[in-house]
């Protein structure tokens, strides 16, 4: 199995990219992601080939466009912790994307299989479902930027504010059978920031049977593969922890299971 955390780059490449995961790299069949960091007047410029693809504008403003269609001086957020929802495009598969950074730019470009013959489409702020879940210290934000309610051949992708001394994706929860309607098969990656910077989060990945058991301290622009069980996060007090979450597998829904040892602490809805 492939080491669960993934590093990034401490300088770009010549394309801008910091970090890069891949199916073959992580050892399962669905979910790709890579992050690139551009500076202003730097363009990037990619195929989809047979990958469907959401561009996450993390941070910064783009200029982007498709075979069909151009968006021009899209993003609003210059940092996550503005905690304000990102722009992002959909792109399909079999066509190409064209993004050029009007400012720094943090992009995160979000991968599984597509089938063909969607439309290109913004993702605007407005249309991102905000939500407010959890109590106590499991209260936390999430923007769903592309849940299975809007179109999409495989991808998911959402990412998750969890405020200092707080816990999220919890209780523990799995989505590791292909097991419906009690269960999807879904592989998952978590991209991380903490503000401040120097901080770190801390998240558990383990089976039921303990074939897996890792706790992993995850700094800054680091990424966590979560290829099976259970894999709750918690956020250091004094240090805000952001994550953007991409699943994809054979089925494109989301449905988890909670470990029975801790299922009592909040309903399943509110896992994440």
């Amino acid at each position: 199995m492939a080491n669960l955390i993934v590093p990034a780059q401490s300088e770009p490449g010549l394309d801008g990219r910091i970090l890069s995961i891949t199916p073959e790299s992580a050892g399962w069949n669905y979910v790709g992601f890579e992050v690139f960091k551009l500076v202003p007047g730097q363009s990037l410029h990619r195929a989809t080939g047979d990958q469907e693809a959401c561009l996450v504008l993390v941070s910064g403003k783009a200029d982007v466009s498709t075979s069909g269609a151009t968006w021009s001086g899209i993003g609003e957020r210059m940092s996550v912790f503005e905690q304000i929802p990102p722009y992002s495009v959909y792109v399909p598969s079999g066509d190409a994307y064209n993004v050029t950074a009007l400012t720094e730019l943090e992009l995160a470009i979000c991968l599984a299989p597509g089938g063909g013959g969607r439309e290109a489409r913004l993702i605007a702020p407005a249309q991102v479902g905000v939500e407010h879940r959890g109590s106590g210290n499991m209260a936390r934000l999430v923007h769903n930027i592309l849940p299975e309610s809007e179109p999409a051949d495989s991808l998911l992708v959402v990412e998750v504010f969890t405020p200092g001394g707080h816990w999220s994706s919890y209780p523990p929860h799995k989505h590791d059978r292909d097991f419906l309607p009690e269960e999807s098969l879904l592989e998952e990656t978590y991209y991380y920031h903490t503000n401040p910077v120097q901080g770190f989060a801390v998240q558990r990945v383990y089976t039921d049977d303990r074939s897996l058991d890792e706790t992993l301290a995850v700094a800054d622009g680091q990424a966590v593969l979560v290829p099976k069980g259970y894999h709750p996060v918690s956020a250091p007090p004094g240090y805000d922890v952001y994550y953007l979450n991409v699943m994809a597998g054979p089925t494109r829904t989301w449905k988890f299971y909670n470990d029975p040892d801790h299922a009592w602490l909040m309903p399943p809805q509110s896992a994440r």
